[in-house]
């Protein structure tokens, strides 16, 4: 029995390839020391999966940035502004649509379906030109072969490709991207000869939006796509790889009936409904590639109940047809748990990362070719068992609580007028108030006192004193900055979870879980296993001390209980929306102490509310509505003159403007830059937003400074569409991946844009 693996984290586990990208970046090491590093961490990661006897071995899956921009570079797509000219596309060019440069804006960055990852954003058109652009996936496939491992390359599928990108700057919006397959297909043959002439023997397309609601003409372009590509892979055995989700029926039919495939994968863990279409009906003499092993948590495989799974679908496809796999990728979990020396004992014994899923994998398909390793089964039994009866994981009262929650919808009293009308009055803001989302620039020296306060190298008193420093030095940055509303910089927080998860009962935390969220940027996210609580106040100390030493507002900067959700590994054994409303009463005690303690602008982000959006619009209604009812929750009690913030960023929100509306914040902030402003187009539309509103004026996540002329005429096409009393300024999102030499200028000119469209309001009364 045949084992597979969809995809395999590229970090490294010890973030190797971060460090030497960010070295590579600030122009520390050369691009032979970063092609080094990745060359060693693939070739681990081949040998790893050969030695723990995968069969179907990926390639072409590990990236510099991500896989859309290595398809982007592959088919010679890049935007004219990059002056390409033709040859392979080198660093210089690929990190420039990643990030930009000192002159061009990066390409548009947005999350990937919904996760927590993200995806640079193809600007297509009728003009655009393909050529073959980057020889990566046929490369790492000799790589592989060279070390005498072989693997099947793996390509993002060209209809998915078309289907997640966007009509490039001056392209009609309605443009059909689909029109452009005939012109990319000449490059995906080019590459499949490629692979056929080194040797390959089987190649992989990775087609997710196969999951998504497609109308029929989308559907028909898949198969148009692999018709057209049925000559150049005759020879090869073709994988189309799906997953997090149920496929639609049309949609299954029209993939099972596609030519010149082999084999169909498909997610059977967040898909489990796709079970009963190929019980219907799976094409005779076809490989299944079924994704029970979860590549999207940590928890230990149910190793029993998939295998009962899996015998049933051997019963449908035959014996030799069935091969066992990850339900995705596995750049969606930690990379190994050996690595984790100090997480609690029990807890451990639930959980895979990885390494331990890719031995999930091997150990099914083993015991479903008659080879079980009984003991293995029976220490997974007993973890299972452990995990069921562990006294640690409910909490009665928390219990009660959140079900308690479910008789009110929780608005606050008055609305969103009256309420800005009272904080005005109480806060005194001029027209076109300016603040930041939060986090400030992380410097060597404040990891580096966080670190040792961690290892009890340094007291209590001097981290403290040390955190306290470093607040005041960005409080009276903002205050020469003349920004309005300040934050506190957080300086006492790596990461905005984490934090708030180190905190919150039921919560555990690896040392090395790290996952890659875009580029180098990574993420560990908080582990939960249990109900969740709030033992004692998290931020009010420092929220207090930084209000002491400024008399503007000074916001209270906490994370909203969806996003908290949907930034950790979440339990898996009761529904999430519970989960949220157990986060969401702890938050609303954090906010409550914050008001009494005199912090009259409280922030509670949200960043990750639309990206646990479910993928089907059938599902999206209940999600919208529990989790926007768990934003509310947070903030009912406080007083009208309180003011209430969320932030939003790197996700298409036009389609939840409504939800959005519905979360009842008194000002948002949310990302527009980067995506040419994509978001102003809701209100161009005639969508009517009462609260206040602080679309992005600048994107945080390119090293460019942005002009103040540039900054100006964001915000005037801003006021076009938006009335000038709710309108805010400030940038993107939070400042923590910048330097100083970046901020301080784009701040400077931020406040200056903001005093210039003052200045002309003014004048034009």
């Amino acid at each position: 029995m045949a084992s597979h693996i969809v995809g395999y984290p590229r970090m490294g586990p010890k973030r190797e390839l971060k460090f030497a990208l960010e070295s590579f970046w600030d122009g520390k090491s050369s691009a032979e020391d970063l092609e080094k590093v990745a060359v060693d961490l693939r070739s681990s990661i081949w040998k790893q999966m050969a030695t723990a006897g995968i069969k179907y071995i990926p390639s072409n899956t590990f990236s510099y940035y991500d896989q859309v921009l290595d398809t982007t570079a592959m088919l010679g797509a890049v935007p004219p502004r990059y002056n390409w000219t033709g040859g392979e596309i080198g660093f210089d060019t690929y990190f420039s649509m990643a990030r930009g440069n000192a002159t061009l804006p990066a390409m548009e960055m947005t999350k990937w379906f919904d996760t927590n990852y993200h995806f640079i954003v193809p600007e297509l058109g009728p003009d655009t030109k393909f050529s073959y652009g980057s020889h990566k996936a046929v490369n790492e496939y000799k790589e592989a072969k060279a070390l005498g491992v072989e693997t099947v390359p793996v390509l993002v599928g060209p209809v998915s490709y078309l289907l997640l990108s966007k009509p490039a700057k001056g392209v009609d919006k309605s443009f059909s991207l689909l029109s452009l397959l005939g012109s990319i297909l000449p490059v995906y043959k080019e590459v499949i000869a490629e692979l056929k002439a080194a040797g390959a023997s089987w190649i992989q397309f990775d087609e997710p939006t196969l999951v998504l609601d497609l109308d029929a003409h989308q559907l028909e372009a898949f198969t148009h796509a692999y018709a057209e590509l049925e000559v150049t892979l005759s020879g090869l055995n073709v994988l189309i790889e799906t997953y997090f989700a149920d496929i639609p029926a049309e949609a299954y039919k029209t993939l099972t009936a596609l030519k010149g495939v082999t084999g169909f994968g498909f997610d059977l863990v967040r898909g489990s409904k796709t079970i009963d279409l190929i019980k219907g009906g799976f094409p005779s003499g076809k490989y299944l590639f079924a994704g029970v092993v979860d590549g999207r948590n940590i928890w230990a495989n149910d190793l029993a109940g998939s295998l009962s799974t899996l015998q049933a679908l051997e019963a449908i496809v035959g014996k030799d047809n069935l091969v066992v796999s990850t339900s995705c990728s596995l750049l969606h979990t930690a990379v190994d748990l050996v690595n984790e020396t100090k997480l609690d004992k029990e807890i451990k014994s639930w959980l895979a990362f990885a390494a331990q899923k890719v031995v999930e994998v091997n150990a099914l398909a083993k015991a479903l070719a008659g080879q079980k390793d009984e003991g293995f089964f029976s220490a997974n039994a007993d973890a299972q068992a452990s995990r069921k009866s562990s006294p640690r994981v409910t909490n009665e009262a928390v219990q009660k609580a959140a079900a308690a929650l479910r008789g009110s919808d929780h608005r606050r009293a008055t609305n969103v007028s009256a309420r800005l009308d009272a904080q005005q009055k109480k806060l005194n803001l001029p027209i076109l108030p300016t603040t930041t989302i939060g986090s400030f620039p992380q410097t060597m020296d404040l990891r580096r006192v966080r670190r040792e306060y961690k290892a009890k190298k340094i007291s209590e008193a001097d981290y403290v004193n040390a955190i306290k420093e470093e607040i005041r030095k960005v409080v009276k940055l903002q205050e020469e900055l003349d920004i309005d509303v300040l934050v506190h910089g957080e300086p006492e927080r790596n990461d905005m979870v984490e934090y708030f998860g180190e905190q919150l009962s039921g919560f555990a935390f690896s040392a090395n879980g790290w996952v890659q969220s875009y580029g180098s940027r990574c993420v560990k996210p908080p582990i939960i296993y249990g109900d969740v609580s709030r033992p004692k106040a998290m931020t009010v100390f420092w929220s207090s001390m930084a209000q002491s030493m400024t008399s503007r507002p000074m916001k209270g900067m906490l994370t909203g209980p969806v996003t908290i959700l949907n930034w950790s590994f979440v339990r898996n054994d009761q529904p999430r929306f519970e989960t949220c409303y157990q986060i969401a009463l702890a938050i609303k005690d954090e906010v409550e102490d914050l008001e009494k303690a005199g912090i009259n602008v409280i922030q509670i982000d949200e960043a990750a509310l639309r990206e646990g959006l479910p993928l089907r619009k059938s599902e999206q209604a209940f999600y919208l509505d529990w989790a926007v009812h768990s934003f509310r929750i947070t903030n009912v009690g406080v007083q009208d003159t309180t003011q209430i913030h969320t932030h939003m960023c790197y996700s298409n929100f036009n389609d939840i403007i409504q939800s959005i509306i519905d979360m009842d914040a008194d000002v948002i902030t949310i990302e527009n830059s980067r995506s040419d402003e994509k978001l102003l187009s809701v209100f161009r539309e005639g969508v009517k937003y009462g609260a206040g509103i602080g679309p992005g004026v600048y994107d945080i996540h390119s090293p460019r400074i942005p002009s103040t002329e540039e900054i100006a005429d964001r915000i005037n096409k801003m006021l076009a569409v938006l009335e000038t009393n709710i309108l805010w300024v400030n940038p993107d999102c939070g400042l923590k991946t910048r330097k100083y030499g970046e901020v301080k200028p784009a701040l400077t000119n931020m406040v200056a844009a903001a005093k210039l469209l003052r200045t002309e309001l003014a004048s034009a009364k």
